[in-house]
């Protein structure tokens, strides 16, 4: 059986190799990734580091761009007491990012890895305890770009879950600031790549879907493309109902891991 990958490279190659030992696994991927245009407030955030309370990432592309820009920060935060600012992530995929970055485990918070999802929700249960009134914490998130075709601020589900969390922070007395550290857009296919994904809505292929962003963008890419013969797996509710809502005709939707990615995939082989 074949999978349509659909994550931003190098995530979708990664996945590629982790399942094509299983399935006929292709990367396509429905978003790039950049640098923000403007890098002076990732620097500003990165100075600021110390005065908050903690520091949440809404994704791995996050957590890279910030600390790309900030490559001094990861050795400070390692000689400083594990009770001053947190990092914050909401999968493992980003808690793994921090690590590489050489944030301390002891520093990071993120949900169980039985938690029912991975998003800002599940997030809040685990952290709320640590905001008091006075807190400060700091959302390093991505922006859509208007260079690559993208007209508004929307993340798919981490940006729904962003500004739920910055809500439920300012209700509880914390001040909240935000830093765009990456740009996202919808990619620019060849010819062989749009063939495929034509091919891919109605020959019993399984796209892989984690952003509802990408799904936006596949839905301009293919304006006129019938998904009622389609099949996919997503890896989040938000995700899921922004699939049947393009007309895909089987969703299934997941938890994130590989494990329960490939048990789904499975159950439509």
């Amino acid at each position: 059986m074949r999978v349509i990958v659909t994550r931003v490279q190098p995530q979708a190659d990664s996945w590629v190799k982790q399942l094509s030992d299983r399935f006929d696994a292709v990367a396509l991927p429905l978003l790039v990734v950049t640098a923000a245009q403007d890098v002076q407030p990732v620097l500003d955030a990165g100075r600021r580091w110390p005065g908050y309370t903690a520091v949440m990432f809404v994704s791995s592309h996050a957590v890279h761009y910030f600390f790309e820009q900030n490559k001094a920060l990861a050795p400070d935060i390692k000689v400083r007491d594990a009770s001053l600012t947190r990092a914050w992530a909401t999968g493992p995929g980003t808690r793994a990012a921090l690590l590489r970055q050489g944030v301390p485990p002891a520093l990071v918070d993120t949900p169980a890895l039985d938690a029912g999802q991975f998003d800002s929700e599940a997030l809040w249960h685990t952290v709320q305890p640590q905001i008091k009134p006075g807190a400060r914490v700091l959302i390093v998130r991505g922006d859509t770009s208007v260079a690559h075709g993208g007209t508004d601020d929307t993340e798919g589900n981490a940006g729904v879950g962003r500004d739920w969390l910055a809500q439920q922070l300012r209700q509880a007395g914390a001040t909240v600031d935000f830093v765009v550290a990456y740009q996202r857009g919808a990619p620019h296919w060849s010819a062989t790549q749009r063939a495929l994904a034509q091919t891919a809505a109605c020959d019993g292929s399984v796209w892989l879907f984690s952003s509802a962003e990408a799904l936006q963008y596949l839905q301009g890419l293919l304006p006129a493309q019938d998904w009622s013969r389609a099949r996919a797996v997503a890896t989040h509710e938000r995700i899921a109902q922004t699939t049947r809502a393009l007309g895909f005709g089987v969703v299934r939707q997941t938890r994130p891991t590989l494990t329960d990615v490939v048990a789904s995939l499975e159950s439509l082989a």
